[in-house]
């Protein structure tokens, strides 16, 4: 049994020996960011020139990544319109057996507003594919209260008739050993799909794809067609899951300048990473087999429910599962509260719970430690990527704006007399002025993503759309750099982020 893909954290193990090893392995992604802070501080003091070097080094390291990132950026999106335009329900036709696959979407959901949940109803509604092969299941949490159950049944009994099946699941509070959040949420729904419906319809397990969507996803209008036709095509489709690039249109012309950067960042790099499979992790909605859940079971106790799923597939799987990129858009919401402030706190924890995703680095580490099936240089890839991505999240912003300056203000007089000393501040200047093409890929794209204005915004609103990009490297730090340390260190000192819901608005 591989018991060890269900753990949380270090608490979890009896075994002294491995408790030990998780955690220092929890330590590990902090004491390494961390450490990469406080060593620059130190260097640029005892060692000035070897930090000049390092600067210029590291510069010209983030303009070759900027520059990598923005040509898989641009092929991504050329690749998502032109997914956008194929009839993908009309190349189904060539397949006898489309038909026997049928979707089961979960949408969990807390105390968001009925109009929001409506609309995503509505959206499945509004997609091209047979509504008798979709089974939807709005999944509420009891501790939302008795209203929120009324208003799903409310809803329930709005919709239930445009599909083979409309569930409303109720999960239980205070379950032992259970996380509060999506993650526990969306676990019950499944066992309660099953025994409901599933299991006396006597649905062929391999013919259904589960679909767990955020409570404001939106899917286009032919999602369902394009992943039932990868499900047909793709090598082994059943050890695979299956990604969307997640596009925040809903609500994007209401909200303030800074979320809409943030968001339409995340987009981007969802973008970017479909055009990597081999590095590819599952991220928010997302969609994947039912035999896979019935074998490896949602996790419910963790708070980066959207990746853990994945890496759990892939350990339970010895290696055998990946994830397909889809090239092709889910709707949600960009962050937007009631209120400037309550935006930018509720921005500030949504980073930080995604930031939170660091957890999984001691869960595949000592999830490699303990299977030796798993090929070496498969293991070695997934480290770096990890490492890699949690690293550069939580220091890159630090390095590339901070770093440049800290060699002359305590390099002293010594350093500060030298030619390298005089060229350092021009020659990352330069570097970072030619990475800012990223920036202006972005700003193009982000146009061509938008959906149309409402009639009653003026010119203003587009331009602010354009001028919005000024604010990156704010967004960079406070959004970026700082609640990603926040969540290592929180794991560093093993005090564990619990869940925390983004609150839904529309204006």
């Amino acid at each position: 049994m591989k018991n060890y893909i269900s753990v949380s954290r270090a608490e979890d193990f009896e075994n002294p020996k491995e408790k030990l090893l998780y955690r220092f392995l929890e330590i590990f992604p902090g004491f390494l960011s961390w450490g990469t802070l406080i060593s620059a501080f130190l260097l640029s003091w005892l060692a000035p020139a070897v930090v000049a070097i390092f600067i210029i080094i590291f510069s010209l390291y983030w303009l070759l990544k900027i520059s990598y990132f923005s040509f898989h950026q641009v092929s991504s999106f050329k690749r998502m319109r032109k997914n956008l335009k194929i009839n993908w329900l009309e190349k189904l036709n060539r397949f006898n057996n489309w038909k026997e696959i049928h979707h089961l979407i979960i949408l969990p959901m807390y105390r968001e507003e009925k109009e929001i949940v409506e609309s995503s109803c509505q959206a499945l509604i509004d997609t091209k594919y047979p509504k008798d092969k979709m089974i939807v299941v709005l999944a509420v949490e009891e501790r939302a209260g008795k209203q929120v159950e009324e208003m799903a049944r409310e809803i329930q009994k709005k919709f239930s008739g445009e599909f083979l099946k409309f569930l409303v699941t109720v999960h239980p509070k205070s379950i032992p050993g259970e996380t509060v959040g999506k993650g526990s949420n969306t676990a019950w729904a499944v066992k309660e799909v099953k025994e409901k419906i599933i299991e006396p319809l006597n649905l062929e397990k391999d013919d259904i794809l589960v679909s767990t969507f955020d409570i404001d996803t939106k899917p286009y209008p032919q999602y369902f067609a394009c992943l039932t036709f990868n499900y047909l095509t793709v090598e082994n489709p059943r050890k695979c899951s299956y990604q969307p690039i997640p596009v925040y249109n809903n609500n994007i012309w209401s909200a303030p300048a800074f979320s809409r950067v943030v968001a339409t960042s995340g987009t981007f790099w969802q973008m970017m990473q479909q055009e990597r499979p081999e590095l590819l992790v599952t991220y928010s909605s997302h969609s994947m087999p039912f035999r896979v859940l019935e074998e490896v079971n949602y996790p419910n106790n963790v708070v980066s429910d959207d990746s853990r799923i994945f890496w759990k597939s892939y350990l339970f799987y010895d290696g055998d599962y990946r994830v397909v990129p889809l090239h092709y858009p889910v709707s949600m919401d960009a962050v937007l509260a009631k209120g400037l402030k309550r935006t930018i706190i509720n921005q500030y924890k949504q980073q930080r719970r995604w930031a939170w995703g660091c957890s999984d680095i001691p869960f595949l580490l000592f999830g490699f430690w303990k299977n030796k099936k798993i090929p070496f240089f498969q293991k070695v890839s997934h480290c770096l990527n990890i490492l890699d991505g949690f690293w550069s999240w939580a220091t890159g912003v630090f390095l590339i704006f901070f770093l440049g300056w800290l060699p002359l203000i305590l390099g002293g007089e010594k350093f500060n007399v030298m030619l390298l000393s005089y060229n350092l501040p021009r020659m990352t200047r330069n570097i970072m002025t030619l990475a800012m093409i990223g920036m202006f890929v972005s700003a193009i794209i982000s146009l061509l993503i938008l959906p149309e204005k409402p009639k009653k915004l003026g010119k203003s609103k587009s331009l602010s759309m354009v001028l919005q990009w000024i604010l990156l490297p704010f967004v960079l730090i406070v959004f970026g750099g700082i609640p990603a340390l926040d969540a290592q260190t929180r794991l560093l000192l093993g005090k564990h982020l619990e869940f925390w819901i983004t609150e839904k608005t529309r204006l």
